[in-house]
Protein backbone atom coordinates (compact mmCIF):
# COMPACT_ATOMS: atom_id res chain seq x y z
CA UNK A 1 0.00 0.00 0.00
CA UNK A 2 1.32 3.52 -1.34
CA UNK A 3 -0.26 6.36 0.63
CA UNK A 4 0.48 10.11 -0.80
CA UNK A 5 -0.90 13.52 -0.90
CA UNK A 6 -0.98 17.17 -0.24
CA UNK A 7 -0.49 18.96 2.80
CA UNK A 8 -1.06 22.29 2.68
CA UNK A 9 0.40 24.65 5.22
CA UNK A 10 -1.46 27.84 5.72
CA UNK A 11 -1.32 30.68 8.94
CA UNK A 12 -0.64 34.67 9.16
CA UNK A 13 2.94 36.40 8.24
CA UNK A 14 5.74 35.03 10.25
CA UNK A 15 4.43 32.41 12.39
CA UNK A 16 7.03 30.12 11.24
CA UNK A 17 5.46 28.57 7.70
CA UNK A 18 8.42 28.36 5.86
CA UNK A 19 10.30 27.36 9.01
CA UNK A 20 8.26 24.31 9.48
CA UNK A 21 8.17 23.09 5.71
CA UNK A 22 12.33 23.01 5.67
CA UNK A 23 12.22 21.27 8.55
CA UNK A 24 10.30 18.68 7.39
CA UNK A 25 11.96 18.40 4.03
CA UNK A 26 15.19 18.92 5.91
CA UNK A 27 16.27 21.36 3.05
CA UNK A 28 16.16 25.21 3.07
CA UNK A 29 13.34 25.40 0.02
CA UNK A 30 11.51 28.63 1.64
CA UNK A 31 13.22 31.70 2.31
CA UNK A 32 12.97 32.48 5.99
CA UNK A 33 13.09 36.22 7.62
CA UNK A 34 11.71 38.30 10.46
CA UNK A 35 9.37 40.54 7.72
CA UNK A 36 6.16 39.60 6.75
CA UNK A 37 5.21 38.75 3.17
CA UNK A 38 8.79 37.14 2.95
CA UNK A 39 6.81 33.93 1.16
CA UNK A 40 5.21 35.58 -2.32
CA UNK A 41 4.78 31.96 -4.28
CA UNK A 42 3.41 28.61 -2.96
CA UNK A 43 6.03 26.30 -3.05
CA UNK A 44 6.38 22.53 -2.44
CA UNK A 45 8.58 20.88 -0.63
CA UNK A 46 8.62 16.82 -1.41
CA UNK A 47 9.15 14.31 1.13
CA UNK A 48 9.40 10.33 0.13
CA UNK A 49 9.69 7.19 1.26
CA UNK A 50 9.06 3.61 0.17
CA UNK A 51 5.35 3.33 0.50
CA UNK A 52 4.91 7.15 0.85
CA UNK A 53 4.86 10.86 -0.76
CA UNK A 54 4.42 13.70 0.90
CA UNK A 55 3.53 17.28 -0.58
CA UNK A 56 4.56 19.89 1.41
CA UNK A 57 3.09 23.52 0.51
CA UNK A 58 4.03 26.85 1.57
CA UNK A 59 1.89 29.76 1.31
CA UNK A 60 2.05 33.35 1.40
CA UNK A 61 1.09 34.65 5.03
CA UNK A 62 -2.42 35.67 5.15
CA UNK A 63 -3.03 39.28 4.68
CA UNK A 64 -5.65 41.81 2.83
CA UNK A 65 -3.91 42.83 -0.44
CA UNK A 66 -3.45 46.45 -1.18
CA UNK A 67 -2.38 45.51 -4.15
CA UNK A 68 -2.49 43.29 -7.38
CA UNK A 69 1.13 41.38 -6.17
CA UNK A 70 -0.85 40.68 -2.94
CA UNK A 71 -4.13 39.47 -4.64
CA UNK A 72 -2.19 37.12 -6.59
CA UNK A 73 -0.46 36.32 -3.13
CA UNK A 74 -3.75 35.25 -1.73
CA UNK A 75 -4.83 33.45 -4.57
CA UNK A 76 -1.98 30.54 -3.62
CA UNK A 77 -3.64 30.47 -0.30
CA UNK A 78 -7.14 30.04 -1.59
CA UNK A 79 -5.75 27.36 -4.19
CA UNK A 80 -3.87 25.33 -0.75
CA UNK A 81 -7.82 25.12 0.50
CA UNK A 82 -8.86 23.42 -2.91
CA UNK A 83 -6.25 20.62 -3.12
CA UNK A 84 -5.54 20.13 0.69
CA UNK A 85 -5.87 16.15 1.25
CA UNK A 86 -4.84 17.57 5.42
CA UNK A 87 -4.23 21.18 6.26
CA UNK A 88 -1.90 22.64 8.48
CA UNK A 89 -3.35 25.64 10.26
CA UNK A 90 -0.26 26.88 11.68
CA UNK A 91 -0.97 29.95 14.77
CA UNK A 92 1.54 31.45 17.18
CA UNK A 93 1.41 31.47 21.28
CA UNK A 94 -0.57 34.41 22.01
CA UNK A 95 -2.12 35.16 18.51
CA UNK A 96 -5.97 35.26 18.18
CA UNK A 97 -7.60 34.85 14.93
CA UNK A 98 -6.34 35.03 11.11
CA UNK A 99 -6.27 38.73 9.12
CA UNK A 100 -8.98 37.88 7.03
CA UNK A 101 -12.35 36.37 8.64
CA UNK A 102 -13.24 34.92 5.67
CA UNK A 103 -10.45 32.14 5.51
CA UNK A 104 -10.78 31.45 9.23
CA UNK A 105 -14.99 30.45 8.11
CA UNK A 106 -13.24 28.34 5.25
CA UNK A 107 -11.17 26.44 7.93
CA UNK A 108 -14.41 25.45 10.56
CA UNK A 109 -16.27 24.33 6.85
CA UNK A 110 -13.20 21.80 5.15
CA UNK A 111 -13.86 18.39 4.79
CA UNK A 112 -10.27 16.92 4.62
CA UNK A 113 -8.25 16.78 8.14
CA UNK A 114 -7.15 19.67 9.95
CA UNK A 115 -3.75 19.73 12.49
CA UNK A 116 -3.93 23.15 14.03
CA UNK A 117 0.24 23.89 15.07
CA UNK A 118 0.47 26.15 17.80
CA UNK A 119 4.12 27.13 17.07
CA UNK A 120 6.47 28.69 19.25
CA UNK A 121 5.69 26.84 22.50
CA UNK A 122 9.69 27.65 23.86
CA UNK A 123 8.30 31.13 24.30
CA UNK A 124 5.90 30.32 26.83
CA UNK A 125 5.09 28.59 30.40
CA UNK A 126 2.91 25.99 30.84
CA UNK A 127 -0.12 28.03 32.16
CA UNK A 128 -0.41 30.13 28.94
CA UNK A 129 -0.06 27.06 26.79
CA UNK A 130 -3.08 25.07 28.52
CA UNK A 131 -4.75 28.27 28.00
CA UNK A 132 -4.28 28.35 24.67
CA UNK A 133 -4.86 24.85 23.70
CA UNK A 134 -8.71 25.30 25.17
CA UNK A 135 -8.71 28.42 23.40
CA UNK A 136 -8.13 26.95 20.10
CA UNK A 137 -10.36 24.03 20.75
CA UNK A 138 -13.12 25.83 20.79
CA UNK A 139 -12.46 27.95 18.20
CA UNK A 140 -11.48 25.70 15.57
CA UNK A 141 -12.82 22.38 17.12
CA UNK A 142 -12.50 19.90 14.18
CA UNK A 143 -8.99 20.19 14.18
CA UNK A 144 -6.38 18.15 16.27
CA UNK A 145 -4.22 20.64 17.95
CA UNK A 146 -0.55 20.17 18.35
CA UNK A 147 1.91 22.43 20.48
CA UNK A 148 5.43 22.48 18.05
CA UNK A 149 8.47 24.75 18.04
CA UNK A 150 9.46 24.11 14.36
CA UNK A 151 12.64 26.19 15.10
CA UNK A 152 13.81 23.89 17.84
CA UNK A 153 12.34 20.52 15.95
CA UNK A 154 9.98 20.57 19.14
CA UNK A 155 6.88 17.55 17.98
CA UNK A 156 7.57 17.92 14.28
CA UNK A 157 8.11 14.27 14.15
CA UNK A 158 5.10 13.68 15.70
CA UNK A 159 3.10 16.15 13.72
CA UNK A 160 4.97 14.23 10.66
CA UNK A 161 4.07 10.47 11.80
CA UNK A 162 -0.29 11.56 12.16
CA UNK A 163 0.14 13.19 8.70
CA UNK A 164 1.45 9.62 7.28
CA UNK A 165 -1.31 8.17 9.71
CA UNK A 166 -4.16 10.36 7.98
CA UNK A 167 -2.73 10.06 3.99
CA UNK A 168 -4.83 8.98 1.51
CA UNK A 169 -3.79 6.05 -0.29
CA UNK A 170 -2.20 6.76 -4.20
CA UNK A 171 0.61 6.79 -6.12
CA UNK A 172 3.12 9.14 -5.92
CA UNK A 173 3.19 12.03 -7.98
CA UNK A 174 6.59 13.18 -8.15
CA UNK A 175 9.81 11.08 -8.65
CA UNK A 176 10.81 9.98 -5.69
CA UNK A 177 14.16 12.07 -5.28
CA UNK A 178 12.52 15.19 -6.49
CA UNK A 179 12.79 17.47 -3.55
CA UNK A 180 10.33 20.67 -4.54
CA UNK A 181 8.31 21.36 -8.10
CA UNK A 182 10.34 24.82 -8.91
CA UNK A 183 13.19 25.02 -11.07
CA UNK A 184 16.46 25.78 -10.17
CA UNK A 185 16.51 29.50 -10.55
CA UNK A 186 13.33 29.98 -8.31
CA UNK A 187 15.67 29.28 -5.68
CA UNK A 188 18.63 31.49 -7.28
CA UNK A 189 16.08 34.30 -7.28
CA UNK A 190 14.80 33.67 -3.15
CA UNK A 191 18.21 33.29 -2.17
CA UNK A 192 18.87 36.93 -3.29
CA UNK A 193 15.39 38.61 -2.51
CA UNK A 194 15.97 36.70 1.04
CA UNK A 195 19.35 39.21 1.47
CA UNK A 196 17.66 42.44 0.41
CA UNK A 197 14.80 41.23 2.68
CA UNK A 198 17.54 41.27 5.57
CA UNK A 199 19.80 43.99 4.24
CA UNK A 200 17.51 47.08 3.39
CA UNK A 201 14.42 49.09 5.97
CA UNK A 202 11.00 49.48 5.30
CA UNK A 203 9.75 49.50 1.90
CA UNK A 204 12.36 48.83 -0.63
CA UNK A 205 12.46 44.76 0.28
CA UNK A 206 8.81 45.04 -1.65
CA UNK A 207 9.47 47.01 -3.81
CA UNK A 208 11.81 44.36 -5.15
CA UNK A 209 11.46 41.29 -7.42
CA UNK A 210 14.42 38.87 -8.58
CA UNK A 211 14.83 37.85 -11.89
CA UNK A 212 18.26 35.27 -13.12
CA UNK A 213 18.60 36.32 -16.70
CA UNK A 214 21.48 34.18 -17.10
CA UNK A 215 22.07 30.40 -15.57
CA UNK A 216 25.03 28.69 -17.14
CA UNK A 217 26.29 25.64 -15.07
CA UNK A 218 29.29 23.49 -15.82
CA UNK A 219 30.46 20.11 -13.26
CA UNK A 220 32.55 23.48 -10.84
CA UNK A 221 31.25 26.69 -11.16
CA UNK A 222 27.46 28.02 -12.03
CA UNK A 223 28.03 31.44 -13.97
CA UNK A 224 24.66 33.29 -12.61
CA UNK A 225 23.71 37.26 -14.11
CA UNK A 226 20.94 37.84 -12.07
CA UNK A 227 19.03 41.66 -11.93
CA UNK A 228 17.62 43.40 -9.05
CA UNK A 229 14.36 45.05 -10.21
CA UNK A 230 12.73 47.94 -8.02
CA UNK A 231 10.00 50.66 -8.57
CA UNK A 232 11.55 53.85 -8.62
CA UNK A 233 14.92 55.30 -9.59
CA UNK A 234 15.58 56.56 -5.99
CA UNK A 235 14.95 52.63 -4.73
CA UNK A 236 18.00 51.73 -7.06
CA UNK A 237 20.03 54.46 -5.68
CA UNK A 238 19.32 52.39 -1.93
CA UNK A 239 20.06 48.77 -3.03
CA UNK A 240 23.00 50.19 -5.11
CA UNK A 241 24.58 52.41 -1.84
CA UNK A 242 27.53 54.73 -1.60
CA UNK A 243 29.52 53.40 -4.25
CA UNK A 244 28.34 49.90 -4.48
CA UNK A 245 28.75 49.00 -0.91
CA UNK A 246 25.47 47.75 -0.39
CA UNK A 247 25.10 45.86 -3.58
CA UNK A 248 28.67 44.06 -2.69
CA UNK A 249 27.06 43.24 0.57
CA UNK A 250 23.66 41.43 -0.75
CA UNK A 251 26.07 40.09 -3.44
CA UNK A 252 28.88 37.89 -0.76
CA UNK A 253 26.07 37.10 1.49
CA UNK A 254 24.18 35.35 -1.47
CA UNK A 255 27.15 34.27 -2.98
CA UNK A 256 27.72 31.66 0.12
CA UNK A 257 24.49 31.14 0.19
CA UNK A 258 24.68 29.77 -3.59
CA UNK A 259 27.59 27.85 -2.77
CA UNK A 260 25.96 25.20 -0.20
CA UNK A 261 22.43 25.12 -1.86
CA UNK A 262 24.06 24.19 -5.33
CA UNK A 263 27.20 22.54 -3.62
CA UNK A 264 30.13 23.89 -6.22
CA UNK A 265 31.41 27.18 -7.12
CA UNK A 266 29.09 30.37 -7.90
CA UNK A 267 30.42 33.27 -10.29
CA UNK A 268 27.40 35.91 -9.66
CA UNK A 269 26.61 39.02 -11.37
CA UNK A 270 24.22 41.75 -9.88
CA UNK A 271 22.22 44.65 -11.57
CA UNK A 272 19.82 46.95 -10.96
CA UNK A 273 16.98 47.93 -13.22
CA UNK A 274 13.73 50.28 -12.75
CA UNK A 275 10.57 48.34 -13.69
CA UNK A 276 8.01 50.97 -13.00
CA UNK A 277 5.26 49.91 -10.78
CA UNK A 278 5.57 45.93 -11.51
CA UNK A 279 3.61 44.90 -8.56
CA UNK A 280 0.49 46.66 -9.86
CA UNK A 281 1.19 45.18 -13.35
CA UNK A 282 -0.29 42.03 -14.60
CA UNK A 283 1.67 41.79 -17.42
CA UNK A 284 4.66 41.72 -15.43
CA UNK A 285 3.19 39.71 -12.74
CA UNK A 286 2.84 36.97 -14.77
CA UNK A 287 6.24 37.13 -16.10
CA UNK A 288 7.49 36.83 -12.64
CA UNK A 289 5.17 33.68 -12.07
CA UNK A 290 2.05 34.89 -9.98
CA UNK A 291 -0.93 34.09 -11.23
CA UNK A 292 -3.92 36.57 -11.10
CA UNK A 293 -7.24 35.45 -11.93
Amino acid sequence: MHKSGFVNIIGNPNVGKSTLMNAFVGEKLSIITSKAQTTRHRIFGIVSGEDFQVVFSDTPGIIKPQYALQSSMMDFVKSAFEDADILLYMVEVGEKELKDEAFFQRINQLKVPVLLLLNKVDQTQQAQLEEQVAYWKEKVPKAEIFPISALHHFQTEVVFNRILELLPEGPAFFPKDQLTDKPERFFVNEIIREKILLQYQKEIPYSVEVETETFVDSDTILHLRTVIMVERESQKGIIIGHKGEALKKVGIAARADLEKFFGKQVHLELFVKVNKDWRSNARQLRRFGYDLK
